[in-house]
């Protein structure tokens, strides 16, 4: 929901780092997420844009709104809402402590910024994106230390949260093991 809040702005020629124009844009921001053919759909202002947010760009721009007060406050109303409607997984850097505190599950993922740059960089390459790894890390480090640090809703890991380390496990690993610790639940 951030990646597609940012979408929004950069389509709107609204500057990311500029809180107060962001903050005036976000009356016309409607985004909902929703299952089509057995995958996640996020859905901006009534179109799919899954093919649209997960660029460097986008990634980068939802760092920077996601610190503001009201961009938080706008898409935990939704996140709510969304959760009080559907049987949802969710998953993001304040579902666990801000968004759901009541949730049930708490699944704390993590990974080494190696590891998650590799996986960043062959998810680029393989779309036909060109990418450089330690570029890709820095930016996750930086991104990290930036979302631990923000002054709404920083990034940690709920008291009551299972941490789950996926640096050495492959993608059915970490399904097995998040199915393994719902059943229990």
């Amino acid at each position: 929901m951030y990646r597609a809040t940012a979408l929004y702005m950069l389509r709107n020629n609204v500057d990311t780092g500029d809180e107060k124009a962001v903050s005036e844009k976000l009356e016309g921001l409607d985004i909902t997420i929703k299952f089509e053919d057995g995958a996640q759909v996020v859905i901006l202002n009534g179109e799919n844009v899954n093919g649209f947010i997960r660029t460097e760009e986008v990634g980068k721009a939802a760092s920077k709104v996601s610190k503001y007060g009201p961009v938080r406050t706008k898409l935990v109303e939704l996140q709510r809402k969304l959760a009080e409607k559907e049987s949802v997984v969710m998953d993001g850097r304040d579902i666990g402590t801000v968004v759901l505190p009541n949730a049930n599950p708490k699944i704390y993922l993590t990974a080494s910024s190696k590891v998650r740059a590799k996986r960043r960089y062959d998810e680029l390459i393989a779309k036909g994106e060109s990418a450089d790894l330690d570029t890709i890390e820095k930016d996750i480090i930086d991104r990290d230390y930036q979302d631990m640090h923000r002054e709404i809703s920083p990034l940690k890991k709920a008291d009551d949260a299972i941490e789950v380390d996926t640096s050495d496990m492959t993608i059915d690993q970490v399904e097995a093991e998040i199915l393994r610790l719902c059943e229990g639940k």
